[in-house]
This record gives C-alpha cells, sequence and structure tokens, in this order.
C-alpha cells in the first residue's frame, strides 16, 4: 500500500507563466514606426511652413521699407513709418572744465533742459588735452560735443564739435544772460521739440553754412526720441549780427505766431574752425576777431589817454595864470591893447579919439 501510495501521489503544479501578451497590454502602449515617422513629417511641414511665412514677411517688409541714402542733409523732408520713427539717433555730451563760474554753470544747465537728448559728465581738468574729449564720447556712445572752457575766470569759451570725424567750432560766449536772472513771461513744456530760425545770411559764406549744419545736428532734438515729448512749442533762432551769431529762445504763443521770449540770452563770437574733432587743421579764423585780453587793454588805454589829457589841461591852465602878485600885464606884454580910455578920463590928443566928425 505505501509503495502504491508514492506512485499516484502527484506534484504539487508550478505555476503557470504568463503570456508577454498580456504583460504587454498591461503596461503602457508604445507608438509604432508609422506613426512615429508621420508625426516627423508633419513637424517638418510646419517649420516649412513658418519660415516661408517669414521670407514672405521680409519681402513684404523690404517692399514698403524706406531706403535712406548714405548721405543726407538734415533740412530734407524724410516719410517715416512705425518701424522707422527714431532714425536721427543724434547723442549730445555736455561738459565743463573745472573753474567755471556760477553764471556758466547756469547756462550749461538752461541748455541741458533744452535738449534731452544730451548727457552730462563730470568737470574735466584743465590740464587735460582736449583729445580726451572724444574718448569720452566714445564711452558715452555720443557723436555730438558742447565743451564749455573758462579762462581767468573771466572768459567762457564754447566749443561744438563733431565727434571723432570733425569739425569743430570755437567760439567766445558774451552777453550771457541765464533763466534765472532774467525772468521772462515766456514758458515751454520741459524735453519738447524746438523749432530751428537762421538767419538767411547764414547762407551767403560757406563757413556760415558749415556753422548752420553743425548747429542744426547739435541743438536739433531727434524725432521719436525716448526722452524727447512730440510737441512744438518753441522756437530756437540763430540771427547774425556784428559778426556774431545771437542765441534766443522764444515760445510760441498762439497759431498766429505771436512769440514770448523764455532765455537764456548769450551771442557766439567765432574764433576758428578745426577739421578734426577738438583740433587739427584750422580751416577758418575769423579775422573780425579780438580776444577779450586785448580788448579789455584798449579800454585801458583809452581811459589812460583821458587821464593824460586832463593833466595836460591842468598844467597849461596853470601856466596861463599869473602867480601872487602878478598882473596879466608882466606875463603878456601885449595886454595893454585891451586896455581902453573912458571919454571922460581922455586929456589931450587922447580927445581926438572920441570927437565926432561932421
Amino acid at each position: 500500500m505505501t509503495v502504491m501510495a508514492k506512485k499516484t501521489a502527484k506534484k504539487p503544479a508550478a505555476p503557470t507563466a504568463v503570456p508577454k501578451v498580456a504583460a504587454k497590454e498591461n503596461n503602457t502602449s508604445k507608438p509604432s514606426k508609422k506613426a512615429l515617422r508621420k508625426a516627423l513629417a508633419a513637424q517638418k511641414a510646419q517649420l516649412l511652413q513658418k519660415k516661408n511665412t517669414k521670407e514672405q514677411s521680409k519681402v513684404e517688409g523690404q517692399e514698403n521699407a524706406i531706403v535712406i541714402a548714405p548721405v543726407r542733409k538734415s533740412d530734407e523732408p524724410l516719410v517715416q513709418t512705425q518701424a522707422s520713427k527714431w532714425i536721427n539717433k543724434q547723442r549730445l555730451m555736455v561738459v565743463a572744465s573745472r573753474g567755471i563760474t556760477y553764471r556758466d554753470r547756469h547756462l550749461m544747465n538752461n541748455l541741458k533742459t533744452m535738449l534731452p537728448h544730451s548727457k552730462s559728465e563730470p568737470k574735466m581738468d584743465t590740464k587735460d588735452p582736449n583729445i580726451a574729449l572724444n574718448e569720452m564720447c566714445e564711452i558715452r556712445n555720443c557723436n555730438k560735443a558742447i565743451f564749455f572752457e573758462n579762462r581767468r575766470r573771466q572768459d567762457l569759451y564754447m566749443w561744438i564739435g563733431n565727434v571723432p570725424s570733425g569739425p569743430t567750432a570755437k567760439f567766445l560766449v558774451e552777453n550771457i544772460h541765464n533763466m534765472g536772472e532774467l525772468r521772462l513771461p515766456g514758458n515751454s513744456l520741459k524735453s519738447s521739440r524746438p523749432l530751428l530760425s537762421f538767419d538767411p545770411l547764414f547762407d551767403s559764406a560757406p563757413h556760415y553754412a558749415l556753422l548752420k549744419e553743425l548747429l542744426v545736428q547739435t541743438f536739433g532734438v531727434p524725432n521719436g526720441h525716448p526722452k524727447s515729448q512730440p510737441f512744438f512749442d518753441h522756437v530756437l533762432t540763430f540771427t547774425i549780427l556784428d559778426h556774431r551769431i545771437w542765441f534766443r529762445n522764444y515760445q510760441i504763443v498762439a497759431e498766429d505766431g505771436s512769440l514770448a521770449e523764455i532765455g537764456p540770452r548769450f551771442d557766439l563770437n567765432l574764433i576758428k574752425i578745426f577739421e578734426g574733432s577738438f583740433g587739427g587743421r584750422v580751416l577758418y579764423s575769423n579775422p573780425h576777431y579780438v580776444a577779450p585780453q586785448k580788448h579789455r587793454l584798449a579800454i585801458k588805454r583809452a581811459a589812460s589817454e583821458k587821464y593824460k589829457d586832463r593833466q595836460e589841461a591842468k598844467k597849461a591852465k596853470e601856466l596861463r595864470k599869473p602867480a601872487d602878485g602878478e598882473v596879466y600885464a608882466d606875463v603878456d606884454k601885449f595886454d595893454d591893447v585891451f586896455e581902453t580910455i573912458r571919454p571922460e578920463e581922455a586929456v589931450g590928443q587922447e580927445k581926438l579919439v572920441f570927437k565926432r566928425k561932421k
């Protein structure tokens, strides 16, 4: 019985293996190769479509774009679009030398408020050459510069230059009156764009035409500048009189052309025009310019000549005047010629002088 039981007893059944197909169904299903190929083809088609649209937009933009000439005058009209608003990217640097007076400093601050496209810099040492201004402008990304230089704490010079190629004009600033001391009735919006008015005499000579273009590029606020306002409410006038350029700032009160002066006031006496930026060959030298020191010496000489004339007149008067106890007869031997005799005092032949003829 024991032997038969051992034979008939079955071994426990081994666990059945799970088919691979069922395991795949439980996990996330992977895409097939055909689906991947279709997705890649769709992405390529989308990229090609985007490239085509970009190229079409570029072509349309080039057709509608404004072609700017490499050389253009500042007074030529220019049609501007939204894509080309800020074309004239002029940047101006305003800097002064050490030793300027309070009046010169106020004038510089007035110009900074009028010109929103200007940038300021600390004062320069007088020992530094003017060529250092080119490096300062390059660091600040400026292509125009106004440099105020003071000498003897009396004379103010203004350098207006185009950086880095030139030209540069040097002026003597005279008759300075800033906004604070004038207190004129005119007023204008801060950072508004000015209209520039020039005397017709600027077209009469080549050096005046060069100065006109330099002043237009320096004092003209670019259209669309981020710090400027799109308004025209004041006029900057440049007038030539007595071989000087007179600067005035007026408010546009009404559309009929009525103006009110704002300030500041000053006039520019041209000294020289240089070819380079703050130096170089002299293109023009003003023959009517007189150095301020020579002018002051001429005034002193004229005053001294008046003093000499007064002293000579005093000496001549003392010579003509008789001394104490003297009469004019002692000084002038012919003084008795002017002595006359009264008729009642006449004696002898002297009576014949007063005798009437019948």
